[in-house]
């Protein structure tokens, strides 16, 4: 686990995990042309020759081996398997990253007009302060479990992040845009979160993850839950102190059980240090979350 210690300093396995894998990909860029207080928006999309390509580059056997060769760490005690009933929204994404090695975040399927939407952070996308190092080979298994994927696997046609993230390594966040399988969206199969901008810190969240730890390795998806609190940088924290891999998990406020529904209010950044991270880090969602959100509803 690393961190963040400043924009310039920003590496993009900050969560991430990397193997050694390699592949090629290319993809159409578009800068979003900001409206008066609007935030600025990047946009990359894929081309449906990639995307083909990608859903048989990550078989299973590619997907269990993501980890290999990286550095374990260790579970901390506060973070636990998730044995409740299914919370079919959450998975992996899986990439490769700007230097062609395999990698993989946590992201989560969220509602929108498209029925398409993941949320996850942005240098689970993108090399932060370095515009054009964008990731290729992007797919979303909702519900991955144990080298299962009980509602397939999603190619990434599209992501929208903040011009802020890809120049200067601030807001990380983004949103990814999913195909249909087998003539069904995303959110239809699995349902989606919805999301909340604008949300202080100080309540209660169940943070989600798929942690690369020497006792899980990716394949199980863990929780903990604690109490946000403001961080510098107009950030928020926790006590969830995940290992790398669980990028992108979703902090979810008043999360049911039952139902495996709340409301996204942050996504796992970077922990609080280096070694022995006491919690994870994310953004406070806002203004840019929310053009994001919108943005991606239309790829």
């Amino acid at each position: 686990m690393y961190r963040m210690a400043a924009p310039a300093l920003a590496v993009a396995s900050v969560l991430a995990v990397v193997a050694g894998n390699t592949a090629d990909t290319a993809a159409d860029t578009a800068v979003g042309i900001a409206a008066s207080g609007e935030a600025a928006i990047t946009t990359v999309r894929f081309t449906a020759e990639e995307r083909r390509e990608t859903l048989g580059y990550w078989t299973a056997d590619r997907m269990r081996k993501v980890v290999a060769g990286a550095a374990l760490g260790h579970d901390a005690a506060s973070v636990k398997p998730w044995n409740g009933p299914a919370v079919k929204t959450v998975g992996r994404l899986f990439f490769t990253n700007e230097q062609g090695q395999d990698s993989y975040c946590t992201a989560t399927a969220v509602r929108s007009r498209n029925h398409s939407a993941v949320m996850t952070a942005g240098h689970c996308v993108q090399l932060p302060a370095s515009p054009g190092n964008h990731y290729s080979n992007m797919v979303f298994v909702p519900g991955y479990g144990e080298g299962k994927r009980p509602y397939g696997t999603f190619a990434v046609r599209a992501f929208a992040m903040p011009r802020s993230w890809e120049r200067d390594a601030k807001n990380d966040v983004a949103v990814v845009v999913v195909d249909e399988r087998k003539g069904k969206s995303l959110t239809d199969t699995v349902g989606g979160q919805a999301v909340a901008v604008d949300r202080k810190p100080g309540g209660k969240v169940t943070v989600f993850g798929y942690p690369d730890s020497q006792e899980q390795r990716g394949e199980r998806l863990m929780y903990c839950a604690g109490t946000t609190k403001a961080a510098p940088q107009d950030k928020q924290s926790v006590r969830c102190p995940m290992e790398g891999g669980s990028s992108g998990g979703p902090w979810l406020a008043d999360f049911d059980e039952k139902s495996g529904r709340g409301k996204l209010v942050s996504v796992n950044s970077f922990g609080d240090a280096a070694e022995g991270a006491s919690a994870m880090e994310g953004e406070v969602l806002g203004a840019t979350a929310g053009e994001l959100h919108k943005r991606a509803q239309g790829l």
